[in-house]
């Protein structure tokens, strides 16, 4: 992230290369992914049978095996209920419910409430995901009135699938991760060894690219900020001639707004720091006037 201190968002936005690294994963926010809705497989049939199961189960581990069952009962689309007039253990109900639902291949997610067959009074209920999370429902262990009682299982909608995330992922990473080497390459590409094609500007026995940000100073290799290598370039563009500090002001500071005279000095002395390895360059300050990086010639 160094290389990215002191750039501001139109500046970074100037280097085109930088452009579908950015924009790639803002057209994936902002464009939804097409939603793929999962087929619901109720089969009325396999519902009546896991149902009925269901609650032969809870009355023979409460040590009834002789009542009769009543018919299992849909009441909406996606509602259906059986009818127990003997009393079962509730803590039982989750895990063989959803071991019946396994049992006939039921995918669906839903909701289990335990109704009063007088009012419709609800007295305990949960999601599936209660159990299927945690393995305990609420309410498990507290008890169940002796009374007539619905059990009654609401199939939820499936969940939609976002095929953007899911069918096509792969191909969002491969183009981010391509995006990725090639800045990466150009990234190394710009901090080797100085070739004909860069924009190198040449001052003493260092070197400066400033559209890449990277200072060679005498064989030693720095990283400089957006402020840093503006500021060089300037004074490596105009060497040994003295450079006014409102001109300085203007010429690297007036994209800002603001004009502090004080930021003149002290990314000065950061570039000196830098350009330390170097003998043969000096910036020097002129009292009153600006600055001057001299080379000897």
């Amino acid at each position: 992230m160094h290389y990215f201190r002191g750039m501001s968002l139109f500046h970074l936005l100037k280097k085109w290369w930088l452009l579908p690294l950015f924009a790639l994963p803002m057209l994936a926010w902002l464009l939804p992914g097409t939603p793929q809705r999962e087929a619901a497989a109720l089969s009325p049939d396999k519902i009546n049978l896991a149902l009925r199961r269901t609650a032969d189960g809870l009355l023979r581990q409460a040590g009834d095996s002789t009542s009769r069952i009543p018919a299992i009962e849909q009441t909406s689309a996606s509602v259906w209920r059986v009818r127990l007039e003997q009393p079962f253990h509730y803590e039982q109900l989750p895990a063989l419910l959803q071991a019946s639902l396994d049992r006939f291949g039921i995918r669906q997610p839903y909701d289990v409430a335990l109704r009063r067959c007088a009012d419709a009074t609800i007295d305990l209920g949960y999601h599936q995901q209660d159990y299927v999370r945690t393995g305990v429902v609420p309410c498990q262990g507290r008890d169940l009135p002796e009374i007539c009682h619905f059990i009654e299982i609401t199939f939820l909608s499936p969940a939609e699938k976002n095929t953007f995330w899911t069918g096509k992922s792969w191909l969002f990473f491969l183009l981010w991760g391509g995006l990725a080497g090639f800045w990466f390459l150009k990234r190394q590409k710009q901090t080797s060894a100085p070739s004909t094609d860069a924009p190198w500007l040449i001052f003493g026995n260092s070197r400066l690219d400033a559209l890449g940000q990277v200072l060679l100073c005498n064989g030693t290799r720095h990283m400089l900020t957006y402020r840093e290598a503006k500021l060089l370039r300037l004074f490596a563009s105009s060497p040994d001639q003295l450079l006014e500090r409102e001109f300085i002001l203007q010429e690297v500071w007036a994209d800002e707004g603001i004009l502090v005279g004080r930021s003149v000095d002290v990314f000065v002395s950061r570039l000196r720091k830098k350009l330390a390895a170097d003998p043969s360059v000096s910036i020097v300050a002129v009292h009153g006037v600006g600055y001057r990086l001299e080379t000897g010639k």
